[in-house]
């Protein structure tokens, strides 16, 4: 279906039609003359509230700054009037005019959030509205001038103003102005716009410029605001700066939020109601802004999309049909294709990357990292938490945001890294993210109709096929939000093949997806390599990740540390030791009794978000005065099983028991201090959470502050933000310990840390658990696990895989296979000798 098909059509005549009819009654006599004006002034202001509902609806932007577009259009006809110029001049003069200013704050305002838009727009209307008191050759300051006759020079005639003329012109150009409106929303720029609103990121990698989005939309914004100021000069016959103050600027939003953003008839009704406010406030007995006050809250509360949004969806919820039935997943795989073999090493390069290194500040998360992927060839980027694996992944891409990225990558011959995100598209390659990040408010076909500049039959009938063979026609006309967590990964793979790249950049596209849509995905990628598509893909699930993989490249650190085929490159010692570790002496460990009592215990515990299991079937039990670890590659569940074992989070099926009156305490993975206060004050807002008050607050302070090592204690009032990587997890854990814990869960301690300050946490976290606390250790490495830990916990896909006592090296062993592929079938010899060569 075109922008111009007969549906979008009839529904764009709607707008005219009723124009036209209204017309013919004003004509008839049929209305008073002075309703005749306030229908005429009714008009004007829908195409005014028009341009800024639009704008908010359709790119996210709200503008204070329309006003002064008004009054533009307005002067620009009141001045024209007197001094000989035609309506097409006048018109012309000001839409081009109020379009300049438009496109300028929309490019200035793209760089900043929405408050410092506000600010923008705002001191613009401010300095236009001393323009207007001050320019007095021009505006006739607060005097105001007069509006006089305006002539055609395409012979159209003369308008006179402030009559029935100006009236029916207000009325016919209103409904040109929703025909307009009503064409412009099928459209690619309206997808283009809402995109660029929803997720700049995800836009910039489908070839959507956000600031030249906002610059667009807000100059075509302010061309319709000018014209129309130049109906209000010509319906009122009087122009003066006091229409368009800042209350009309209030009135505006007010008008915009009553009606419905993005709404065309949410429009009409913001016009009517700026018409009429004024006459029902009088009515009523109270001032206007009082009345625009209670009305803009009342709505606000009760009808937060709007009077046409609310209503709309009550209507969708009582007429919707059920979805077409959705393809059986064994359809979907039936007639699947062959695995297609690896291309020749003498096959042309495609991508070649050398001494590529990123920086974000002090911090590189991308070093010296070398390869090359021909052209059909599927390289797997495997490696731990925080290896680089995304960093790389945004270097292809182009959104690597703040970062500071050297060294050089060719792709097709080109200098890739000389493109921004949105011509890196257009050169052949399309890009998915890890929680599949869709427009939340394009529907699924529109979500990958986005894609283009304009959209043809051609255009729709190829994102149709498209959305056939993934799997999602069924669910075209339906929004992201509707959709499973596995259909919606569907959809961002779509939207990257929307225009057949060349290279596929794939971002952990397996995670949170069960077995049957894991097959379903890795056959569509097998489709993509006997289309000749290159591949670049990262995963954690290393066993569908090895599986459609021709060669396999991993990094710890930021830098390549192995490479081979997918079969193989486990068997390198510092692959296998980046995921795992390297086992070193047991620590110091209270010693176990064999009868401890539980701390919390979990039954057939299991967690999803949003239909994304996270865990399942998990039975376990933390003994008082252990330390347990939990590990797992990223992904596991092991935050999940965190926050579930501390109590913060309920899991949707099963149950947690706490033994006794138990205190818990958890730090979460990255820390999550309040980096702008200082140690004592992080210590202080844990305390005013537990409860914690006056003399208790200073002696628990003392207390935690001696466990601190000499040298933060010597910096109590230093920012945390001034503390190394370290640093800042020892007093996250200091933090938790105000509490006086029973239980304390540490997420991810050594995460990013250099391997000095892990000892150091650990050596703190040992010491917590020789003085009795219980403690479960959430980790990626299973031998730091090992060397910390009475029992160890191994986590995979949300499953316990193992589980035992990490002195036994025989279930190190097993612990090692269940790490990687979530199976406890090892026997306990093959891999002895992994663990015996590194203990």
């Amino acid at each position: 279906m075109s922008v111009f098909s007969r549906s979008n059509l009839a529904k764009a005549a709607l707008g005219p039609l009723a124009a036209a009819v209204l017309i013919v009654v004003l004509n008839a006599g049929g209305v008073p003359p002075y309703q005749a004006y306030s229908i005429g002034l009714a008009a004007v202001y829908t195409i005014l509230v028009l341009s800024v509902n639009l704008l908010a609806g359709w790119a996210g932007i709200w503008s204070i700054a329309h006003p002064a577009f008004f009054a533009m259009g307005a002067y620009f006809a009141a001045y024209g009037s007197t001094h000989g110029w035609s309506l097409e001049v006048v018109v012309l003069g000001a839409t081009a005019c109020s379009a300049a200013f438009g496109a300028f704050l929309g490019c200035a305002g793209a760089r900043f959030s929405m408050l410092y838009v506000a600010l923008l727009t705002l001191a613009f209307t401010m300095v236009s509205l001393e323009v207007m008191g001050q320019w007095t050759s021009v505006t006739g300051g607060d005097q105001g001038i007069p509006m006089e006759k305006l002539h055609s020079s395409l012979g159209l005639g003369t308008l006179a103003s402030a009559g029935t003329q100006a009236q029916y012109l207000a009325v016919g150009t209103a409904g040109i102005a929703l025909a307009v409106a009503a064409l412009a929303r099928p459209s690619a720029l309206r997808m283009r716009l809402v995109a660029a609103k929803s997720h700049p990121m995800a836009a910039r990698s489908v070839g959507i410029a956000p600031e030249a989005q906002s610059a667009l939309a807000f100059a075509v914004s302010a061309a319709f605001a000018a014209v129309a100021g130049v109906l209000l000069a010509l319906v009122v016959g009087f122009v003066s700066p006091e229409p368009f103050s800042l209350a009309l600027a209030i009135a505006l939003i007010a008008a915009c939020v009553l009606g419905g953003p993005g709404t065309l008839l949410g429009a009409v009704v913001g016009g009517a109601y700026l018409t009429w406010v004024p006459t029902a406030a009088e009515s009523a007995g109270v001032p206007q802004p009082i009345l625009q006050g209670v009305v803009l809250i009342g709505a606000l509360l009760f009808l937060p999309g709007g009077v046409v949004l609310s209503l709309g969806r009550m209507m969708r919820r009582a007429l919707r049909r059920p979805a077409s039935n959705a393809p059986n997943l064994v359809e979907l795989l039936e007639e699947s294709p062959q695995s297609v073999p690896a291309p020749a090493a003498t096959a042309p390069e495609l991508l070649r990357l050398d001494e590529v290194t990123v920086t974000f500040g002090g911090l590189k998360a991308l070093e010296g990292a070398s390869m090359s992927v021909r052209a059909g060839e599927t390289l797997a980027i495997i490696g731990p938490n925080g290896a680089g694996k995304t960093t790389l992944l945004n270097v292809l891409s182009g959104l690597v945001g703040g970062g500071r990225v050297a060294g050089s990558a060719r792709y097709d011959g080109k200098p890739l890294l000389k493109y921004r995100a949105t011509t890196r598209r257009r050169l052949g390659i399309g890009r998915t993210f890890q929680h599949a990040e869709t427009f939340p408010e394009l529907t699924v076909l529109e979500n990958v109709l986005c894609t283009r500049r304009r959209i043809t039959a051609h255009n729709r009938a190829g994102a149709a096929e498209l959305l056939e063979r993934i799997g999602l026609a069924h669910v075209a006309d339906r929004y992201p939000a509707e959709l499973p967590f596995g259909l919606q990964k569907r959809l961002d793979l779509a939207r990257a093949l929307a225009e057949e790249p060349e290279l596929l950049v794939l971002d952990e596209p397996f995670g949170g997806l069960d077995a049957g849509e894991r097959i379903l995905l890795a056959r569509q990628i097998v489709r993509q390599q006997q289309r000749g598509t290159a591949v670049v893909i990262i995963d954690h699930v290393l066993d569908d990740l090895f599986a459609v993989a021709h060669r396999v490249v991993a990094f710890d650190f930021g830098r390549p540390i192995g490479e081979g085929e997918p079969g193989k490159v486990l068997d390198d010692p510092r692959v296998r030791s980046s995921y795992l570790g390297e086992v070193g002496a047991r620590g110091e460990l209270p010693r176990r009794s064999g009868v401890e009592d539980a701390a919390v215990q979990l039954d057939g515990v299991e967690h999803a978000y949003g239909g994304v299991a996270a865990l399942r079937g998990i039975d376990l039990t933390i003994p008082r005065g252990n330390v347990v670890g939990v590990v797992g590659a990223n992904g596991a569940g092991k935050s999940t099983l965190g926050r579930i074992l501390h109590g913060s989070l309920p899991p949707t099926r099963g149950g947690r028991a706490a033994v006794g009156d138990l205190r818990t305490a958890l730090v979460p993975e990255g820390r999550a201090l309040f980096k702008t206060l200082s140690l004592r004050e992080n210590l202080e807002v844990a305390a005013y959470a537990a409860g914690i008050r006056g003399a208790e607050l200073r002696a628990r302070l003392a207390e935690t502050a001696e466990w601190l090592p000499p040298r933060l204690r010597e910096r109590m009032d230093v920012p945390a933000a001034g503390l190394s990587g370290g640093e800042q997890q020892i007093l996250a854990v200091a933090r938790a310990l105000m509490a006086r814990p029973d239980l304390l869960i540490v997420d991810e301690p050594a995460l990013g840390l250099s391997p000095a300050m892990v000892d150091e946490v650990y050596a703190r976290l040992g010491r917590l658990a020789r003085e009795g606390m219980t403690v479960v250790l959430l980790e990626q490495s299973l031998a730091r696990a090992a060397t910390a830990c009475h029992e160890v916990v191994v986590l995979h896909e949300g499953l316990i895989a193992v589980r035992g006592e990490p002195a036994d090296p025989a279930f190190l062993a097993r612990a090692e296979q269940a790490y990687f592929d979530g199976q406890d079938d090892f026997d306990g010899q093959d891999g002895a000798h992994v663990v015996a060569a590194r203990g």
